[in-house]
C-alpha cells in the first residue's frame, strides 16, 4: 500500500509540473497519513539527511568552479589548446573538447561546463560550422564534467549510496574521462574530413607551446593538488573543496587578475541555488527511501532479480538498460538522489564491486543529460545558440552513439576504469 501511494502520487504531482523534490515529499507525506504512521517522522529523517559533512563538498566544488569561469581561465587554456593541437582539419572542434576535458578538471558540473564553453568559443565555432553543429559539440563535451574529477555526481552518488569511495569514483573516472575525449575527437576528426570543414589554428611551434604550457601551470596545479591530495588521503574531499576555493581566489585575484570583489555574491549566490536544489532533493528523497525501507523495497528488488537471473553481468545490463531510458526523462543529480539508495544494495547482493556499479551508474545517468528528449544540455545549449533543440538533437546523435558506444565498452572490459581504483587499494 505504502509503496503504491508513494508511486501513484509522485507520478501525479510531477506530470502536473511540481518540482521533483516537492513531487517525493508530497508522496512520502501521503504515504505516512494512509499508513497511519507519524508523519513528524518525517522533519527528522531530512534534517539527518542533509545534515552531512561529505555534502558540502557540492557548493565549495560549485563555488570553486564558478570563482575559476570568473577569474578567466578560459582565455589560457585556450590557448593552450590552440598551441598544442595546431593548424588541423576540424582544429576548433578538437580545441573545444580538449578545452572540455581541462575545464572539466576544475569544474564538476556539465552545465558549467557548456555555459563556459559556449561562452568563450561560442561565436568563433558558429562562424565556422554551421550552428547546430558547433552546438552539438559543446553539448556532447560538456558530458566530461562529472566523469573528469572532481565531480559533483559522483560526491552524490557516493552520499546517496552509502559505504562507496568518493576517492575510488573520482580514480575510476579519469581513464573514461580521457577516453571519452579522444573519442570525441577521432569524430570530429572524420566529420570535418566528411563535410569538407576548414582546417582552424596556427601552425603548430614548440616556442608558442612551450609558452602557453608555462603560463597555464598555475592553473594546472589545482586538479593535481585537490584530487591528488583526495586520492592520497591527505584530506577529505570535503576538505579539498575548500582547498580548490582558496585556490581560484589565488588564481583569479594574483594570476589571471580578472576576479573582482563584485563577482563573489554573483558566485557564491549560483552555488547556493545548486545547493539548495541538491539539498532540497536529498531531503525530500530520505523520506521515500526510508518508507521503501520499511517495506523492504531492496529485497523484493532482490528476489525479483534472482528469480530471473543469478547473474551479474545480466543484473549490471537491465540496470544500464533502465538508468538509459530513465535518463532521457528525469535530471541527472534527481535520477541518482531517487534510484541509487534502492540500486546500490541490490548491486551488492549480486557481488557487484561498490565502485564498478557506481561510476557506471554516474556515467549512464550523464550520458541522459544529451539525450532526448529532456537532456538538460540540449536546453542549456539551444539557449546559448538561439538554435532550436530540434536542429540540434538531429547534429548530436553521432556523438550520443560515440558516449554509449564508450559506456558499452567500460561495461565489457571495466579494467579499463578499474584499474587504477585497484592499483590504490579503493577496489578489489
Amino acid at each position: 500500500m505504502i509503496i503504491a501511494t508513494i508511486v501513484i502520487i509522485f507520478f501525479l504531482f510531477a506530470a502536473l509540473g511540481m518540482p521533483i523534490a516537492f513531487a517525493m515529499g508530497m508522496a512520502s507525506l501521503t504515504a505516512i497519513l494512509v499508513a497511519g504512521m507519524d508523519f513528524m517522522v518525517l522533519p527528522g529523517k531530512m534534517v539527518h539527511a542533509v545534515d552531512s559533512f561529505p555534502l558540502m563538498a557540492i557548493p565549495l566544488f560549485m563555488l570553486a568552479g564558478q570563482l575559476m569561469l570568473r577569474g578567466g581561465i578560459m582565455d589560457p587554456l585556450i590557448d593552450f589548446v590552440n598551441a598544442l593541437i595546431g593548424r588541423v582539419r576540424g582544429g576548433l572542434a578538437h580545441v573545444t573538447v580538449a578545452s572540455a576535458m581541462l575545464f572539466s578538471s576544475v569544474s564538476g558540473v556539465a552545465v558549467a561546463d557548456a555555459t563556459a564553453l559556449g561562452g568563450a568559443l561560442g561565436p568563433a565555432l558558429s562562424k565556422t560550422y554551421p550552428r547546430p553543429f558547433a552546438a552539438s559539440i559543446v553539448a556532447a563535451a560538456s558530458c566530461m564534467g562529472p566523469i573528469i574529477p572532481p565531480s559533483g555526481a559522483m560526491i552524490v552518488y557516493a552520499v546517496m549510496a552509502g559505504n562507496v569511495s568518493v576517492a575510488g569514483l573520482f580514480l575510476a573516472g579519469i581513464v573514461p574521462g580521457v577516453l571519452i575525449g579522444i573519442s570525441m575527437m577521432g569524430l570530429c576528426t572524420y566529420i570535418a574530413y566528411r563535410r569538407g570543414y576548414p582546417p582552424t589554428g596556427d601552425a603548430f611551434n614548440w616556442r608558442k607551446l612551450v609558452r602557453e604550457t608555462l603560463r597555464s601551470i598555475p592553473i594546472f596545479l589545482m586538479p593535481i593538488i585537490v584530487i591528488g591530495g583526495i586520492i592520497a588521503g591527505a584530506f577529505t574531499p570535503t576538505e579539498g573543496a575548500a582547498i580548490a576555493v582558496a585556490y581560484a581566489l589565488l588564481i583569479g585575484f594574483f594570476f589571471t587578475r580578472k576576479l573582482k570583489l563584485a563577482d563573489l555574491p554573483v558566485a557564491l549566490f549560483n552555488a547556493a541555488i545548486v545547493t539548495a536544489v541538491v539539498g532540497a532533493l536529498i531531503a525530500f528523497s530520505t523520506t521515500v527511501t526510508y518508507l521503501f525501507t520499511i517495506e523492504r523495497v531492496a529485497d523484493l528488488i532482490v528476489e525479483w532479480f534472482g528469480s530471473y537471473t543469478t547473474s551479474p553481468y545480466v543484473f549490471i545490463c537491465l540496470v544500464m538498460v533502465a538508468l538509459l531510458v530513465l535518463g532521457a526523462f528525469v535530471e541527472g543529480n534527481s535520477l541518482i538522489i531517487m534510484v541509487a539508495p534502492v540500486l546500490a544494495p541490490v548491486a551488492l547482493s549480486f557481488g557487484l564491486d561498490p565502485i564498478y556499479f557506481g561510476f557506471l551508474f554516474v556515467m549512464n545517468i550523464v550520458l541522459g543529460s544529451i539525450t532526448p528528449p529532456v537532456g538538460i544540455l540540449l536546453f542549456v545549449t539551444a539557449g546559448i545558440w538561439n538554435e532550436p533543440i530540434t536542429n540540434i538533437i538531429k547534429a548530436i546523435w553521432p556523438f550520443i552513439v560515440l558516449l554509449y558506444s564508450v559506456l558499452v565498452l567500460l561495461v565489457l572490459v571495466p579494467d579499463i576504469f578499474m584499474f587504477l581504483p585497484k592499483l590504490m587499494g579503493f577496489a578489489k
